[in-house]
């Protein structure tokens, strides 16, 4: 997402003073986990473990209030911590049933309990705020405001202006959600409705409780005229889309390619990791940008208003691309952000043999898996030398084509290098160990050379991912690599954000 680097420069680890008549030094939690990407992101002292968020959205004048119950469990003695929140006016704070003093600071809220808490303890914080949708628009917030309400795309540190929350991927927790929506609007989380209340006052309050952990950069809270469309089972997956009802006739051919792509995957990569999925197609407020075309919140897959009124040809690939998230991504979370590549290159990797195996030419004009690599070969130092190695993003380059088609570059190195049995094996061993869990580039490294019984797998990867220029492809000595230009210009996002 491109405001990530704005954000990332409003960051900041904040030192604080003990709280007036505070004996002896506090034990704080860190106020950020040294993520390569954004150091500062997260929190330390804690390990969440479920989010219950019940938000209440009033049309005017605009504002979403919310309350968000946290259960966590404490890593080290704790009596001062941190959350990630911008742009929240927060009310109050408790924790365990307990008012707690707090501050907000940019991006973090600080907590200090009255009592300290040993470490390995339960911790319950509750935290009542309000914010207006329209406050931090993207691409910095975490708010795609809409005609009729709001959507969320909090991907990748933007979870925060929409909840209190630890914003990093690696604190994966179970949530469950309350949204109020205004009479004749339906309120929409990741996961199936579970129930519909209407109220006395004509707003309706629905309940969804996915069962599967999910990372805070993934939650989808939606607001708006919608209409449910289910489709019922396809290959043991709840099908259920969620469709601005005005423009539900127009967007049916589109939500019907689903089954296929389903089937189509679930055939390489196994069984689908979630108990449902289907599309959010928004309609967004005239007035704001709308800056990607789909986004893999877990279960619900956001798209831009008119992405899905093109023929199949035109939007089966990246349809394919963002289902493929469930599996890396989503299912399986990067540990840090500089492991993005393992989404973004998967995801890739998959939507473009989808693409040719029905026939279809690509967005550069190929028709085979080959010819878009060597093509996208012969870009590898010019892209290093803009966006750095594949596992090396900055802020500014996290969402650059190197971590996309050069992250599906890699991955056909690797299949060109053991052979197509061994890679399918790796994919499936990789997606199994880490299921609901989190991987780093190391784990998928040591995933490959145990599978693939090699340990010089090891290297020859590493040089592909962090090396400064683009290693020899196996079986293709032919294949040559531009020179770099004296200037090159960044390459800029790949087909999750603008194809």
């Amino acid at each position: 997402m491109r405001g990530a680097a704005a954000l990332s420069a409003m960051l900041l680890t904040v030192a604080v003073a003990p709280p007036a008549g505070a004996a002896g030094p506090l034990a704080i939690g860190a106020a950020g986990l040294g993520d390569p990407v954004f150091p500062t992101l997260g929190n330390g002292g804690y390990d969440v473990q479920r989010y219950a968020l019940d938000v209440t959205y009033d049309a005017l004048p605009r504002t979403l209030h919310g309350t968000v119950r946290i259960q966590a469990r404490t890593t080290q003695p704790l009596q001062r911590f941190f959350l990630d929140a911008a742009g929240l006016d927060i009310a109050a704070v408790r924790v365990d049933n307990v008012p707690a003093a707090f501050v907000t600071l940019p991006e973090k809220l600080q907590i200090d309990q009255a009592t300290p808490l040993g470490a390995g303890r339960a911790m319950n914080v509750e935290i009542r705020y309000s914010t207006d949708p329209r406050r931090l628009p993207q691409p910095t917030g975490g708010f795609v405001p809409t005609l009729d309400g709001f959507a969320t795309a909090a991907q990748p540190a933007a979870a925060h202006t929409v909840f209190p929350c630890n914003d990093h991927p690696s604190d994966k927790a179970v949530f469950s959600f309350r949204v109020t929506a205004p009479p004749g609007e339906l309120g929409v989380a990741n996961g199936v409705r579970t129930h519909l209340v209407t109220n006395s006052d004509g707003t309706t309050t629905a309940s969804y409780d996915p069962p599967e952990p999910m990372a805070t950069e993934l939650v989808q809270l939606a607001v708006g005229t919608y209409a449910v469309l289910d489709h019922g089972m396809h290959n043991g997956v709840r099908w259920r889309d969620v469709v601005p009802t005005v423009r539900l006739p127009l967007l049916l051919p589109a939500l019907y390619l689903t089954g296929h792509q389903l089937d189509w995957l679930t055939a390489r990569l196994g069984p689908f990791p979630f108990s449902a999925y289907g599309l959010l197609p928004v309609d967004s407020d005239d007035t704001e940008p709308f800056e990607f075309t789909g986004l893999e919140t877990q279960s619900l897959t956001l798209y831009r208003p008119g992405f899905l009124t093109q023929p199949e040809d035109k939007i089966g690939g990246h349809m394919t691309h963002e289902l493929t998230h469930s599996w890396f991504g989503d299912s399986v979370t990067p540990r840090t952000w500089a492991d993005l590549w393992l989404n973004e290159g998967h995801a890739e990797y998959y939507a473009l043999n989808y693409r040719y195996a029905q026939g279809w030419t690509d967005t550069k004009g190929f028709t085979r898996f080959d010819d878009r690599m060597r093509w996208t070969y012969a870009q590898g130092n010019i892209w290093r030398a803009s966006s750095g190695p594949v596992a090396q993003p900055t802020a500014d380059t996290l969402f650059d084509n190197e971590r996309y088609t050069g992250g599906t570059l890699v991955l056909y190195a690797l299949a060109q290098r053991v052979g197509m049995p061994v890679f399918d094996r790796i994919e499936r061993t990789f997606l199994a160990a880490f299921r609901y869990g989190n991987a780093s580039t190391a784990d998928y490294i040591s995933t490959a050379v145990a599978v693939s019984g090699d340990p010089t797998v090891a290297a020859f990867l590493r040089e592909w991912l962090y090396g400064a220029s683009t290693p020899p492809m196996p079986g293709h000595p032919d294949w040559t690599v531009d020179p770099v230009p004296p200037s090159p210009a960044p390459p800029g996002p790949q087909s999750d954000r603008l194809d």
